[in-house]
């Protein structure tokens, strides 16, 4: 794609959870659990009006839901903060310190007050409504193939609660995670390329990862926001795989592309949406179309000057219809039917006729349809025609999240600024300019600054200390090394390579914790395995729960004494005397291919090939 002419522009959002002994707001744990909970707190959540007057229309979509939300607590995981019954305590100064470390890194321009804001949240994800956030830092940058890039802002707020689970009009959340402290990145709208994204996410993520940040599944989560010339700012929610992000870019701009040609052809054919809602269940009394029959009503809308654009891909495996279906769904209901896609789904020929007729349709005209509950059918075509209205002007602004294969599908609307308030129960900090001095005169080492010195420290090459680097596994690596003197460039291939091979096997490599690789490489320094054999025994420790040594002997890769090693030597060599005279020393490419199948792995390949040549010029001299 032309990049350029398109006019693509994008940003970042980066959270990253903080590694602090205590929550934000509150003496609790930061850690998780899947205890059963000892109670449970039912809300019902609303949104408030600005003081202009005016309501977010996240929030405003949130509440026409109408949902319970019921939240999961402990007696000693969680206390009356998380629930909202108390007011916060004094804010974690470690967290905040962390933040300036942070901002410090980022060349950021950190704020003399520290003041905590409540952004209004009706998701269910807060208890009390709004999430406590504040600004700690502006005017940052990081530099990059394509530019500089420009950190607008850097924040200190609480996680959200963890989302459980739903069922018939209840999300349940958990508040464990509730209050653990968050850092949130923000870049300006810079960014022009998505290998630009990409480095950027990169870079910002091996900076949080030099400081006291938390690591595993879910304690960061990106999101980025997209816009192209002719169409519209779009955030991009739950982008975790960094090698995705380009496809992920491509395919909203695809989609994007794609809407401007459905406003295009719209325009063109004077097409509009009528606002009426039509009972069509008579029409349908006799259908064969399960989901129709069993439902209490049956609606439909005509779409005047829609009909083929309905069925239009606009990113692969994505049809316009799939996006109207999306804002259908969050009213409820389980799908849509739509013109361009009957007869089918037990909807026969003569009933999509008939349906033309009552809503006298032309040839150019199509109808949604939704059947369910009658207050869900009628807050989802609204919807649908709310959103059918919005094509007509071409891309509308959406918070939308990711999906594995690199396409997005409709979260919510885009909050707007009629949502932050002062918090008053916390009071402002002040940022001291020693403060400031001290953090900068002790900040942690850089990636770029600790891949130089690894490199040179354990005589790496510049690939393994690179990819050391990008995978976050240098602290493991050095402690490693420190407590079993392994050699460096086998202990750095199976952190940067073995690893991310086992992951991509299936194999849970969470369980390949520092102690178990301590233990396996420790077998290898004290000559119990082969170097070859460390992949195996990772492998079936990820498997079967063993321990390294435990793994060695159940796979039979304990390693041989030399005089083992030679019996077997030589038990081939003479087998293969008459090769050998006839051969001479070139017989040692298919005599060592033989004895290495034969050890597998459980003898050192030095010493394999020592004993071969011996024996070989034993024989011919």
């Amino acid at each position: 794609m032309n990049y350029e002419k398109l006019g693509l522009k994008m940003g970042l959002e980066i959270h990253q959870q903080l590694n602090t002994d205590e929550k934000l707001f509150c003496a609790c744990s930061c850690n998780l659990t899947d205890k059963k909970p000892e109670f449970k707190i039912l809300r019902n959540l609303r949104p408030t009006q600005s003081e202009l007057g005016k309501i977010d229309r996240a929030a405003f979509e949130e509440a026409r839901r109408k949902l319970n939300f019921i939240y999961e607590s402990y007696t000693h995981e969680t206390c009356l903060v998380e629930a909202d019954e108390e007011p916060p305590n004094p804010l974690n100064l470690e967290a905040l310190e962390i933040s300036l470390i942070l901002a410090t890194l980022l060349s950021m321009h950190v704020v003399d007050e520290f003041h905590m804001m409540r952004k209004q949240v009706i998701d269910g994800s807060n208890t009390g409504g709004f999430q406590r956030t504040g600004l700690v830092a502006t005017e940052g940058y990081l530099e990059t193939e394509y530019g500089k890039v420009i950190i607008e802002n850097l924040c200190l707020e609480e996680d959200a609660a963890r989302r459980i689970g739903q069922e018939k009009g209840k999300v349940t959340f958990r508040l464990d995670r509730l209050g653990i402290p968050l850092v949130e990145i923000t870049t300006d709208p810079s960014m022009k390329h998505p290998e630009q994204v990409k480095d950027v996410a990169y870079q910002i993520g091996q900076i949080l990862r030099s400081t006291k940040v938390k690591r595993g599944l879910g304690t960061i989560r990106q999101d980025l926001n997209i816009s192209i010339r002719e169409g519209a700012r779009v955030e991009i929610k739950g982008v975790q795989d960094l090698d995705l992000m380009p496809t992920m870019v491509d395919n909203e701009v695809t989609r994007q592309i794609n809407l401007l040609k459905i406003r295009d052809e719209l325009i063109k054919r004077n097409a509009s949406v009528d606002d009426e809602l039509y009972d069509v269940v008579e029409v349908l009394s006799e259908t064969r179309s399960k989901i129709i029959a069993k439902a209490e009503a049956v609606f439909a809308i005509k779409l005047k000057g829609f009909k083929g654009l309905i069925g239009m891909e606009i990113q692969p495996g994505r049809r316009f219809g799939t996006e109207l279906a999306g804002y259908a769904k969050k009213m409820g209901v389980s799908g849509l039917f739509h013109t361009d896609e009957l007869p089918a789904y037990g909807i026969v020929e003569h009933e999509v006729e008939a349906l033309n007729k009552f809503l006298g349709l032309n040839e150019y005209d199509a109808f949604i349809l939704i059947a369910d509950n009658k207050e869900k059918v009628i807050n989802a075509l609204q919807e649908v025609q709310r959103r059918a209205k919005m094509a007509l002007g071409g891309v509308p602004e959406e918070t939308r999240k990711v999906t594995p294969e690199g396409n997005t599908e409709y979260l919510r609307p885009l909050p707007t600024a009629s949502r932050m308030y002062v918090e008053t129960d916390i009071p402002a900090i002040s940022i001291l300019k020693e403060q400031l001095e001290d953090i900068s005169n002790n900040l942690p080492e850089l990636p770029e600054e600790k891949k130089e010195r690894i490199k040179l420290q354990y005589n790496l090459s510049e690939d393994l200390a690179t990819q050391l680097v990008r995978t976050y596994n240098v602290e493991s690596f050095e402690i490693i090394e420190k407590e079993t003197n392994s050699d460096s460039t086998t202990l750095a291939s199976t952190l940067a390579y073995t690893l991310k091979e086992l992951r991509r096997d299936g194999c849970d490599i969470d369980k390949l914790d520092n102690d178990t690789l301590i233990e396996t490489f420790t077998l290898l320094v004290e000559g119990k395995i082969s170097k070859d054999a460390i992949t195996p025994i990772l492998e079936n420790i990820c498997r079967e729960d063993n321990s390294p040594e435990k793994a060695a002997k159940s796979l039979n890769l304990i390693m041989l004494s030399p005089e083992e090693v030679e019996e077997i030597i030589a038990e081939i060599v003479d087998s293969n005397n008459k090769m050998v005279e006839e051969r001479g020393m070139a017989a040692m490419g298919p005599l060592m291919g033989m004895a290495m199948k034969q050890l597998k792995g459980k003898a050192d390949g030095k010493l394999v090939n020592k004993l071969l040549k011996d024996k070989i010029q034993n024989i011919i001299s």
